[in-house]
């Protein structure tokens, strides 16, 4: 039987977040595997009410852990490490990653209780990691995080560039600059597959350097009368240090409010990537300095109810307030999705009568992805037999693919599930495997069609009744039975309060109910939740979720 090279996506291809990517090679069901990333997607709270974060369904990795060889981690998005610590004691692979991913892998782990050991720093290109059949690089790429890679897998079927997220940036402030001679190297020595980020595939300008920024956001920190607050992605690292030296030329202290905020800048000094931070003041300290001389920078950019913007919005927060005068600035992109949180948020905020500022005219913000003149200057560069397009929705990687083919790239669209054999000069097709999404809720991870996420929106819809029922030890109901309703209105179109027509209507059900459905309690819950729901769609308009509790007296 002969060996192939293969590729899955488990997340990330059809979506944008909860990336998880899988290469193997060896012979048909029998491959030995490597796995890129394992990132999270967030809830919401239309379609995921009270989830906490979203996880890729790892079932086909989990029954194949014996012949994971390894797990590389790109970068420290959340949408690439963020599931790491939650799905490793499932897996047990040894983790490799950069030093400053490496360092936020390590923090995960140590809530979680997991070994340190697990995870191991790399250095990028030339040290290359054997794993098994594979032999794997970091590309250093400019993101907007520092030490974002891209992956060399060098296979015995060929090369495979696996880009991570990138832009072709020669300027990021923060972390390694785009060089296009080390891309074009890459490419003299042959590629055969590029797996290459879509998310900014249908941008038809160049993307712009994050040294672009400071001068517009000196200018508008300069000309503001009051507070300045400022809100980013709390990863962008070279973002918080321009809004921070902006804040000091301009004879402001910087404050920076958010757990997550202070834990990148933190592990970004401590491991020699950010050297030159402005110094900052605690809030407590803040709160004391006039407005016109403070500025803030806080997390929760899209909008997140539990972050500082949030909070903010809603009144105070560890001491601090906007008012009328201030500056509200969202120096970062509406992810889709949260557009109505974020909108929600600047509302509260006009309503104060303070300034908002958002990123609408593009001046304040440069994406962290690649557009699609970058796209093709990567393919030129690369000279790649194949392009799989990755990090995108279903029309992103449509569209890659099209690009792809229109400069004679071989292409496919691989998205999640999708086993893709690219031993040979163009992607085939290999079959399919079930993935989804696993939900932690709480402290448990649920599956996606375990019902308990589904039930929870059925509530939240449909409101909820509790009949509660006694029966005596001859088969007759002992007293009346009684209804508790939530999220419900309490009267109904008749003026009926509910739970006394709900209890009404059961009453008269047990009264002429044979001995044989008294006896039954499959039949009892039956036949009252019909009862319920028959009288709330009458009364109010909605069928409810019903629980019945029967309880029996025994002798």
């Amino acid at each position: 039987m002969s060996d192939r090279l293969i590729y899955l996506p488990l997340g990330g291809a059809g979506e944008i977040g909860m990336n998880c990517y899988v290469y193997g090679y060896g012979p048909t069901g029998r491959e030995r595997l490597i796995v890129v990333d394992l990132g999270v997607s967030f809830p919401d709270m239309e379609t995921t009410p009270g989830v906490d974060l979203i996880l890729p369904d790892i079932s086909w990795l989990i029954e194949r852990a014996d012949r994971i060889e390894a797990i590389f981690i790109t970068h420290a998005h959340e949408d690439h490490i963020g599931a790491l610590a939650h799905l490793w004691p499932r897996l047990k692979a040894p983790v490799y990653a950069r030093r400053f991913t490496a360092r936020i892998g390590t923090m995960k782990f140590d809530e979680q209780g997991l070994p340190r050991d697990a995870i191991t720093t790399v250095a990028p290109r030339p040290e290359t990691i054997e794993a098994g059949p594979f032999r794997v690089q970091f590309l250093p790429m400019s993101h907007s995080i520092p030490e974002s890679s891209g992956l060399i897998i060098d296979t015995p079927a060929g090369r495979v560039v696996h880009s991570g997220d990138f832009k072709l940036d020669p300027d990021p402030l923060v972390g390694e600059p785009f060089d296009p001679a080390v891309m074009a190297q890459i490419g003299a020595e042959g590629v055969k597959v590029l797996a290459c980020d879509s998310t900014n595939v249908f941008s038809p300008l160049p993307g712009r350097s994050e040294s672009s920024l400071p001068p517009a956001l000196n200018e508008l920190v300069a000309n503001a009368r009051g507070m300045v607050v400022a809100t980013t992605f709390a990863s962008n690292i070279a973002r918080l240090r321009t809004l921070a030296n902006a804040a000091v030329a301009n004879g402001r202290s910087v404050c920076l409010l958010g757990r997550a905020m202070r834990r990148m800048v933190q592990t970004a000094t401590e491991t020699g990537i950010l050297r030159d931070f402005p110094s900052t003041v605690a809030p407590e300290d803040a709160a004391q300095i006039p407005r016109e001389n403070l500025m803030l920078i806080v997390t929760g950019s899209q909008g997140e109810r539990r972050a500082a913007t949030a909070q903010l919005s809603r009144g105070k927060y560890l001491g601090l307030s906007l008012k009328d005068g201030d500056l509200f600035l969202f120096s970062s992109k509406t992810i889709p999705g949260n557009e109505s949180s974020v909108n929600r948020i600047m509302n509260a905020f006009s309503e104060m009568g303070v300034d908002v500022v958002d990123d609408a005219g593009g001046r304040y913000h440069v994406s962290g992805h690649a557009n699609r003149p970058d796209l093709e200057q990567v393919h030129g560069l690369l000279r790649p037999q194949m392009i799989l397009p990755m990090h995108g929705e279903h029309r992103h990687l449509r569209e890659h693919a099209r690009l792809a083919e229109a400069r004679g790239i071989a292409s496919a669209i691989p998205v999640n599930g999708t086993i893709w054999d690219i031993t040979g000069t163009a992607p085939v097709s290999a079959g399919h495997v079930e993935t989804g999404r696993v939900y932690l809720d709480g402290s448990v991870q649920v599956g996606a069609f375990d019902g308990v996420i589904r039930d929870r929106i059925r509530m939240a819809l449909n409101g909820h009744v509790l009949v509660t029922l006694i029966i005596d030890e001859e088969d007759e109901p002992l007293g009346e039975p009684w209804a508790e309703v939530m999220g419900l209105a309490e009267r109904g179109r008749t003026g009926a309060v509910l739970t006394e027509a709900v209890e009404g209507e059961l009453e008269q059900f047990l009264n002429r109910a044979d001995a044989r459905t008294l006896g039954d309690d499959d039949k009892l819950d039956d036949a009252i939740r019909r009862i319920v729901r028959q009288v709330c769609m009458e009364e109010i308009g909605k069928k409810p979720e019903v629980t019945v509790v029967v309880s029996r007296l025994m002798e």
